[in-house]
C-alpha cells in the first residue's frame, strides 16, 4: 500500500481548512492508499487548528507552525523538506487550502500515479473558475512566461511528487523562489490530469493583478539565463530597427524591458540555499490532530 501525504500551506484561512480537511476525508474514501495530511501554518495571526469530526479516512493529520512568514512559495517548500525528513511517503501531493484546488481531484492523481513508474504529476489547469478579469489577467502571465523563458508551465502547486522529485526539488536553491518553475526546470517527463480550478470556499481571493505580475516575475527569475540571452537580442534588434528614429517615445520598450530585468534580477536573490536548508528551525511548534 503506497502512502500519500497531503502538503497544505494556510494563512489565516481556518474556515477554508476546516472544510477542505473535511472534503478531502470524505473524497478519499474507497481509496485503498494510506492518505496523510500535512498543514504548514505560515504563523497566521489567528488559531488554525479547529476541531474536525469527520476524519476516519486520514491517517494523520500535522499542523507545522511557523514562527515567521515566510510566504506562500516557501512555505510549500518547508513543507517539502518536513515531510521528506520526517515521515515515510511514496507521494506528496501539495494543494492550496482555500478549495481553488478540489480534493475530488486527489483521486485521479493517485489512480495515475499507481499506474505510473514513479513519476510525478500535475493538475494541468483546463478551466478556470474567477473572474472574466482575472482570467485575463491570468492569461497575461502565461504570455508573459512564455515570451521570456519559452516554458509553457500550466499547472500551479497541485501536483502529485514522487519521493525521488521532492529529492531533487530540495536540492534545487529556485524551490525556495517558486515551485512551479524549480519542478518545471528540474523534471522534464511530467505526467499530468486534467485539473479544473475550483472556487474558494470563503472570501475574496488573495492573487490580485500585483501579485500575478510577481508571480510571474519569480518564475521568470528561475530561467533567468535563457531571459538574459532573449533580452540582449531584443535589444540588439530593436536598437537597429528604431536608430533612424530614436526618440523618448520609441525607447520606452527598452527602459520597460530594463525595468523588468532588475525586477527579476532581485527575485532571483530570493534563492537562498543555505536558507533553504535551515528553513525547519522556523518551526515553532507541531499541534498533531490525529
Amino acid at each position: 500500500m503506497k502512502k500519500y501525504t497531503i502538503l497544505i500551506p494556510i494563512y489565516n484561512d481556518r474556515e477554508s481548512l476546516t472544510k477542505l480537511i473535511e472534503n478531502i476525508n470524505s473524497k478519499i474514501e474507497g481509496i485503498n492508499s494510506e492518505i496523510s495530511v500535512v498543514v504548514i501554518n505560515d504563523a497566521s495571526s489567528q488559531q488554525i487548528i479547529d476541531e474536525y469530526p469527520s476524519i476516519e479516512n486520514i491517517n494523520f493529520i500535522e499542523i507545522i507552525n511557523m514562527k515567521e512568514n515566510r510566504g506562500h512559495a516557501r512555505c510549500i517548500a518547508s513543507g517539502l523538506k518536513y515531510i521528506y525528513e520526517k515521515k515515510e511517503f511514496d507521494y506528496v501531493i501539495p494543494m492550496d487550502g482555500d478549495g481553488e484546488d478540489r480534493p475530488e481531484e486527489i483521486k485521479d492523481f493517485i489512480q495515475l500515479a499507481e499506474q505510473s513508474n514513479n513519476q510525478s504529476i500535475v493538475g494541468e489547469r483546463v478551466k478556470r473558475s474567477e473572474s472574466l478579469f482575472f482570467k485575463f489577467c491570468y492569461q497575461f502571465h502565461k504570455f508573459l512566461t512564455y515570451a521570456f523563458t519559452g516554458q509553457s508551465i500550466k499547472f500551479g502547486n497541485f501536483t502529485c511528487l514522487s519521493k525521488s522529485t521532492v529529492e531533487k526539488m530540495l536540492k534545487e536553491k529556485s524551490t525556495w523562489n517558486s515551485f512551479s518553475a524549480s519542478l518545471k526546470k528540474i523534471e522534464k517527463d511530467l505526467l499530468s490530469i486534467p485539473s479544473i480550478r475550483g472556487t474558494r470556499y470563503f472570501g475574496p481571493s488573495k492573487m490580485s493583478f500585483f501579485n500575478l505580475l510577481k508571480h510571474s516575475l519569480s518564475i521568470i527569475s528561475v530561467f533567468r539565463k535563457i531571459v538574459l540571452i532573449r533580452s540582449a537580442l531584443f535589444i540588439v534588434f530593436y536598437i537597429l530597427l528604431i536608430k533612424s528614429n530614436a526618440s523618448i517615445i520609441t525607447s520606452l520598450p527598452l527602459v520597460l524591458l530594463l525595468v523588468m530585468i532588475y525586477s527579476i534580477s532581485s527575485l532571483a536573490l530570493r534563492e537562498n540555499l543555505e536558507e533553504f536548508k535551515n528553513c525547519l528551525t522556523n518551526i515553532h511548534e507541531i499541534d498533531k490532530v490525529k
